[in-house]
């Protein structure tokens, strides 16, 4: 009888841990990001002072760049986290702060630091590594 029990236990145990799924486990694919910029170049301008951002060409989907400080800044790819493998671009909005796809994934985020201001998406977007040194500032994983 204790046995009986013990397996009735564990099935519904299991049953209850498959169907609590919310959001597909796909991962992002694994892109290789490591280059510079001279934030000097006029080709760069956007980025002059903090609260300034830009579209740059890298990661999966690109990269938005976002100065936060004078010494900081924050650099995400644009590949909307919700079912990565649909490949959904998210775009920065006419507020300058939150990027958005309204026509794939249904998600925004803030670009401050890439984390989720709607859903579907639970996942922020993939943030990459930034150092600066005055004039050059480095992105990379």
């Amino acid at each position: 009888m204790a046995c009986r029990s013990l397996f009735a236990l564990l099935l519904v145990g299991l049953v209850l841990l498959t169907g609590c799924r919310k959001e597909s486990t796909e991962a992002a694919p694994p892109t290789l990001v490591d280059f510079s910029i001279n934030i000097n170049n006029p080709a760069y301008n956007d980025l002059a002072v903090p609260g300034g951002w830009l579209y740059l060409t890298g990661g999966s989907m690109g990269i938005i760049v976002y100065r936060k400080t004078i010494d900081e800044f924050v650099a995400m790819d644009r590949l909307c986290m919700y079912q990565p493998t649909q490949l959904c671009r998210v775009h920065v909005d006419d507020t300058g702060i939150i990027a958005r796809d309204t026509t794939c994934c249904g998600s925004a985020y803030v670009i401050t630091d890439g984390s989720v201001t709607e859903g579907p998406a639970s996942l922020g977007l993939v943030r990459y590594n930034t150092t600066f040194n005055g004039s050059t500032l480095r992105i990379f994983n």
